[in-house]
Order: structure tokens, then sequence, then C-alpha cells
């Protein structure tokens, strides 16, 4: 590694104005396309930065990139600021009580994941012109990770086409190298429509398209047992057709949000639940329509780009937490159960260590935690370019992901820790990258290997457009 102390130096003189930044974002929690302050608040720290500044990424208005160098490869670090509906909570308090508004709160980290990777760049940027080396540096702020798929579409539209390779992190109780390991997946809207009848007086008149989404379930039930274990099916209904039990139900809507290990299981599991929802309508003697919300793609790994990173947190070291970081994480732990806590260290693939209440080693990379995965618009990016991801170590072991206690620690030392720790790991892959071509013509290598004999077809249908109108102010 090449003057890697170097690189950590010049993350930390800057981390400051990006914990600042993290906890700005965290007071103004925004939902997936309407993430218009915190879109702002980066745009403002790239320019105050020195960076060129791009906005409206693939026409999304909270999309943004800074670059900044000259010439040479081109090292994007990704970063996302959007929150999640119904996690609103006090900072630090370690008992559930939700601020008031509207009830969003950053229960994913979002906050720490952009201020963090932002911070990366920012120190980046800075050895590139101390040192005169060739050589770009971009920071993405990319919006509607929660379910809206928003890399995939700027992967579509070109956004990522110069890159050379791509690094990201994501917030967790664990300092490690985040396994390439995630569910492709697709949000269809199924709407159905029957007729209107009094269900006492002439209920032969009447075609619920309730009960078609009832029937729709229960075959989406029966096909669970004819499908690949690690698939996953899940479903919200978004109109039952009114509250009236004496109308027979003309309209209603379920969305589906299907998982699966990579694309093609992922459009073999789409083709069957839409021949289910084709049945539905058809026992029940109404039509159906079905609309595409979102989709993006599972993970691809890059052996050489995580072997990189490796070696940068094994250098580096767990993240510097101290007696009274210990202790806020073990009042969380407190409410907390036991299988919450097993099942983080499970995750990783690590022993369960009782009485351990932060991260204090660093995972190694041959580790291989359980298979319960969730699904990343990442996951797009890692097929159009060689990606890595890390995980930083942001709040007590344990603490379901999603969740009020995620929340309540996101302004804590020990989320400001983990995040410039993780700031470190990233800036110093970038930088290895930077001065070894080799790195990078690996990681290009392995990537090229990955994607010949599947390569990336993007699973939006070409006519969907990112859904920003929902989210537009006013």
């Amino acid at each position: 590694m090449h003057n890697t102390e170097e690189i950590w130096r010049l993350v930390e003189a800057h981390q400051d104005a990006f914990i600042e930044l993290s906890d700005r974002v965290w007071g103004m929690p925004e939902l997936a396309y309407a993430e218009f302050r915190s879109a702002a608040e980066h745009k403002a720290a790239l320019e105050a930065h020195g960076f060129r500044v791009t906005t409206e990424l693939a026409g999304i208005p909270t999309a943004v990139m800074g670059e900044a160098g000259e010439e040479g490869p081109v090292i994007a670090i990704l970063g996302e600021y959007d929150a999640l509906p119904g996690l609103s909570q006090e900072a630090g308090v370690a008992e559930h009580r939700p601020l008031p508004g509207d009830g969003v709160g950053h229960g994913c980290g979002h906050n720490l994941l952009g201020a963090g990777a932002m911070l990366a760049a920012t120190a980046v940027k800075d050895y590139l012109e101390k040192n005169g080396i060739k050589g770009r540096v971009r920071y993405y702020g990319c919006p509607a990770e929660e379910g809206g798929a928003a890399k995939a579409f700027m992967v579509r539209e070109g956004c990522f086409r110069d890159v050379d390779i791509a690094i990201s992190w994501h917030p967790a109780p664990f300092a490690a190298v985040n396994e390439a390991n995630s569910l492709a997946n697709c949000r269809i809207d199924f709407s159905f429509v029957g007729r209107s009848s009094h269900a006492a007086a002439a209920p032969h008149l009447g075609r619920s398209a309730l009960d078609a989404v009832e029937l729709m379930n229960v075959g989406v039930n029966y096909m669970r047992e004819h499908m690949p274990s690690d698939a996953r099916i899940h479903y919200a209904y978004l109109d039952a057709g009114g509250i009236a039990p004496n109308v027979v139900q003309g309209t209603a809507k379920v969305r589906y949000l299907i998982r699966a290990t990579d694309l093609p299981g992922l459009q073999a599991l789409i083709a069957r639940v839409r021949k289910i929802g084709d049945g539905a309508a058809l026992m029940t003697e109404t039509s159906v329509t079905t609309k595409v919300v979102s989709a993006v793609s599972n993970l691809l790994a890059n052996t050489p780009l995580e072997r990189a990173m490796q070696d940068q947190l094994e250098h580096l070291g767990p993240p510097p937490f101290d007696d009274e970081d210990r202790a806020l994480a073990a009042e969380f732990q407190k409410t907390l159960s036991d299988e919450d806590i097993a099942s983080a260290f499970k995750r990783m693939g690590v022993p369960v260590r009782k009485g351990v209440p932060l991260a204090d080693q660093i995972i190694p990379l041959e580790a291989k935690g359980a298979a319960m995965v969730g699904s990343t618009d990442v996951g797009d990016v890692s097929w159009a370019v060689p990606t890595v991801q890390a995980r930083g170590a942001t709040y007590a072991i344990g603490t379901p992901g999603h969740s009020w206690q995620l929340t309540a620690q996101g302004k804590s030392g020990i989320a400001h820790k983990g995040m410039v720790h993780v700031a470190k790991v990233m800036a110093g892959v970038a930088v290895e990258a930077l001065r070894d071509p080799g790195l990078i013509a690996r990681a290009k290598a392995d990537h090229a290997a990955r994607t010949e004999a599947t390569p990336y077809v993007c699973p939006l249908p070409p006519e969907l457009k990112p859904p920003v109108k929902m989210a537009m102010p006013g």
C-alpha cells in the first residue's frame, strides 16, 4: 500500500465538516425521490470543497455528482441520503421516543452513508492535488435506494459509462468488506377492475376486484412451496376497494415485491406471478393490468477490489471506540433480544461473543455469513463497473436494520467514529487504485469474466421513468 497514512490524515483533516453534514441530514429525513433539502446540502458541500458539480443525473432532481481531478482513471465513490417512513426517533435515547412530525427517520443510516462517502472523495481530491497524480474522483449522491432503484436508472442512462471502479459502503454493526450477496428484485403493481354492485340486493351482478387480489395472494402462497428457497416474495395492499362491506369492490390494487438471487431467476419468478394474477382475474371475471414500479440487480463480486479493501481494513484496525461509546451501545443492547445479538454475529459468519456491544475486530474476508440478505440498487452499478463495498461499524451489535434503535444512534459518537473509519478505508482503496494501474486492470478482468456468460441487462422496462413527479415539492 502506498502512503496509506497520508490519505488517512487527509480524511481526518475534513472529518468535522462531514460529521456536521451527516448530522444535518439526520435532522431533515426525506423519503425516496423527495430528498430535496438533503441533496441541496450535499451539493453545497461539494461546491464548498471545490468539486465540479453536475445535478439532475438521469433526470432525477435529487441526484448530484461532484468531480475533481484531470485525465487518468475515474474512481466513483457512491453515497445515499434517503430515509424511511415510520422510524422517527429522538437521538441518543435508548427507548422508543418518536419525534413530532411526519414520522420519517434515518433508520438505515443513509445520513452517514452520504457524508462518509463524500468525506472519502474529498480526501482523495486533496491527495490528487498534493501529489500531482493524473486521475479523477467522483462523488455520486444517489437518491431513492430504499425501493426507488435510482442507481438502476442512473446506470441505464449511462451515468457510470466512463467510470473505472466504484466504491461504496453501508452502516453496519461490524467493520468488514461487504459480501457481494444480495437479491435482485422487482416491484410490480397489479390493478384489478371488476364491477361494483349492492352486496346484498344484487351480489350476482358484482365482480369483486378484492376477491381477485385475495385469490392472487392464495395462488402465490401455494407457489412459495415450489420456488427456490433463497427467493422471496412479499406483498402489500395499496387499495382494498373501499371500506363499505355492503358494496362489491369494483377496484383493488396490490403491490408485489419479488426477489431472487440473480436476474434470470428473477425473470422466471416474475413470469409465474404474472400468470397467477391473470388466473385470479379469470376466476373472478375481472381484468388486471400491471405496472413495474422499480427493479434492481443482484450484487456482483470483485475479488481484486475486495482484497484491496480488506488490506486497508486490516492495516487500519477496528474503529477507535471508547468506554463511553461502549456504555451507550450496551444501553441500546438492553432493548434487543439475545436472538437479535446472536443473529448479527451469525450474519457475519463469526462466533457469537457475549458482552461485546461494539465492533472490536475486523471480520476476515473468508468469513461467510448466513444467507438472509436483502436488495440494493448498488447491484446495478456492480454489473456496469467493478464495484466494492465496505461495512462501516456505526451502531451497537444486534441493532436491527430499519429500526428506531438504528435511527437513535445516527448522531452518536459511535456513528461519527465509524463513519470516519470507513471513509479512511474507501479513500485508501481509491488511492491504491490510482497508484497501481494493475489493480484497476485486475478488477476489470475479474468483472469481464463474471459478466461474459451473462451480460448485464437492465431490469427496468425501457419505458419506465424515475417516479420523481410524485415526490416534487409543493
